[in-house]
């Protein structure tokens, strides 16, 4: 584990218990009647600063989670600096750069009116594109959250239009019998078939040719670079909430997933989260991952069980207890999932492992077609991937609501 790592993980553990400290001051405060301006203000930075270390803590969860899958990216930026050609002719700028030693060497007072007048940059034609703007080779984009699901649920590929999966629906029950009892069949174990297609999503571009020629950017590669981050951002909301048609099915539209009441139609409570623990089977605990979004976790942070601890805790220890867990669990953030509400589903926790199946069928490709918009001056790109998503395992998952019962 590198030193910055262990510097994060330290750092989180510090500032969560100045967390606790300063909302147990704004609790007691409430009690009493007193104003809590100061301190929501001062819980606020702090909330700010968990915030910014949760990044770290969410490498170390989804590695530990799939540390095969979790790969590090790095984006290099390069920036040029271009000066174009001012187009004067030679006698012109040998005017101005004549004029510019002279200020160099003399100061302002040497020059006479005219040369002043020609090193006027508010002026392009007087000296203006002798300083040119600096132009940045670097394309700015907004932060697209991807969801993380690839990386608790269990993932295979296949070369068919699907799969399909036996899967045991009911069982016998074993019969106790006397020494010289008569033995009848123990019936009702049965199977059943489980299948998963690929679904096929797409995105199509169109870039002029005199674009891709002239353009100081590398279009097709952002154009790929694009296609993979829109395609996962689509398939991540699929994973969570997707309807089955056409598409992936959500884990969170899945009718056969538990579901347990928070006891509060419009907040999380500690109890509610211990209940949603203790709803699935202890052999499913063990791997056992809450899913929830970053909104979520600010709330949870705040949580106290009935004996007054914290039922979120930072990881502290470098061995086996790196990340921040939430009663003993780890998390993930997933920016699909709804946020707290009346009526929302905000938290889900089990094994995704077994209960959440992912196919992939055909990676990303991308088609460049040079052809079919040639007489409109086009090249049109055109990006295509397969893939499918479904519960498996209903029981190895629960999923939180708000409601008062």
């Amino acid at each position: 584990m590198s030193e910055d790592v262990k510097t994060a993980i330290n750092e989180m553990g510090k500032t969560f218990e100045e967390f606790k400290k300063v909302n147990d001051q704004r609790l007691e405060a409430i009690e009493k009647g007193e104003s809590v301006a100061d301190l929501d203000e001062k819980m606020s930075k702090i909330e700010s600063k968990l915030d910014s270390l949760e990044e770290v803590n969410q490498k170390l969860s989804l590695a530990e989670q799939s540390s095969n899958e979790v790969k590090e990216q790095v984006e290099k930026l390069e920036t040029v600096i271009k000066r174009p050609n001012s187009g004067f002719s030679t006698k012109q700028v040998d005017e101005y750069m004549g004029a510019f030693d002279k200020y160099c060497r003399k100061g302002i007072d040497s020059l006479d009116a005219m040369e002043r007048k020609a090193l006027t940059v508010s002026n392009d034609s007087t000296g203006g594109y002798l300083a040119p703007p600096e132009y940045v080779r670097e394309l700015l984009k907004t932060v697209t959250e991807i969801s993380p699901i690839r990386s608790i649920a269990r993932v295979r590929s296949t070369g068919q239009r699907s799969i399909q999966i036996p899967k045991r629906t009911g069982q016998f029950a074993a019969q106790w019998v006397s020494e010289s009892g008569t033995r009848s069949e123990t019936s009702g174990y049965q199977v059943g078939l489980e299948e998963l297609p690929a679904h096929e999503h797409y995105a199509l571009v169109d870039i002029s040719e005199q674009d891709l020629e002239d353009t100081v950017f590398d279009l097709e590669a952002e154009m790929q670079s694009e296609f993979s981050e829109q395609f996962a951002k689509a398939e991540g909301a699929a994973f969570v909430s997707g309807n089955g048609v056409g598409k992936p099915e959500g884990f969170m539209s899945n009718s056969n997933v538990g579901e347990v009441v928070s006891g509060s139609g419009t907040a999380i409570t500690a109890d509610s989260l211990i209940s949603l623990v203790h709803n699935i089977k202890s052999e499913y605990g063990k791997n056992g991952v809450f899913v929830f979004n970053r909104s979520t976790l600010a709330a949870i942070r705040k949580l106290k069980d009935t004996a007054g601890q914290y039922v979120f805790q930072a990881g502290m220890s470098l061995q086996g207890g790196a990340t921040n867990t939430i009663l003993g669990y780890p998390y993930i953030e997933a920016s699909d999932m709804p946020s707290v509400g009346a009526g929302a589903y905000p938290v889900a926790f089990g094994d995704f492992s077994r209960a959440y199946m992912i196919v992939d069928r055909v990676a990303l490709a991308v088609l460049r077609d040079p052809f079919t918009q040639a007489t409109t001056g086009n090249v049109r790109y055109i990006a295509r991937r397969r893939v499918g998503g479904q519960v498996v395992q209903a029981e190895a998952i629960n999923k939180l609501k708000i409601a008062a019962s």
